[in-house]
């Protein structure tokens, strides 16, 4: 009687996991085309200026190749593809030295006019970086269908 209990509890649920799960894997696996994007977010060491996965352009403006410590960094964000005109914006700064993230701000649900392609909309990114060094901005765009475009540029700070 015991037996079956546990047969019942813990052995079927395991063995109808297994033959489901099995069937799934072979569903999936019957379409070749099929891609696996765990992470659509690029990291500082992938990204490269003008880099995307996707075919939006992503454009950092006023950022300015170098900086006193007393100095905001101060962007807006363009984007020349307007299909791609509703979505979560990421900005990051990387020291160059460390590649440690020195900060990082998230604008959630940007959208913007055909007429003003200039992100954020609702805020303004400012950032006072008071360490000299040589820094990378890693702009990350993730639109609400899951495409992703990403830009980076270099600057010091003195």
């Amino acid at each position: 009687m015991v037996t079956k209990r546990i047969f019942i509890v813990f052995v079927l649920p395991i063995i109808f996991s297994l033959i489901f799960g099995s069937a799934v894997m072979a569903d999936i696996l019957q379409k070749p085309d099929r891609e696996l994007n765990m992470w659509p977010m690029s990291t500082a060491g992938e990204s490269s200026h003008n880099d995307s996965s996707y075919s939006a352009q992503l454009e950092i403006i006023n950022l300015f190749k170098q900086y006193s410590t007393s100095e905001p960094i101060e962007i807006q964000v363009s984007v020349n593809d307007l299909s791609f005109n509703c979505g979560d914006l990421y900005i990051t700064i990387y020291s160059l030295k460390t590649n440690d993230v020195v900060t990082q701000e998230g604008f959630f649900e940007q959208c913007f006019e055909s007429n003003n392609p200039f992100i954020p909309t609702s805020a303004k990114f400012s950032k006072f970086i008071d360490t000299p060094g040589s820094y990378k901005m890693v702009i990350d765009m993730i639109s609400k269908e899951l495409s992703n475009a990403s830009t980076s540029e270099t600057f010091t700070v003195k």
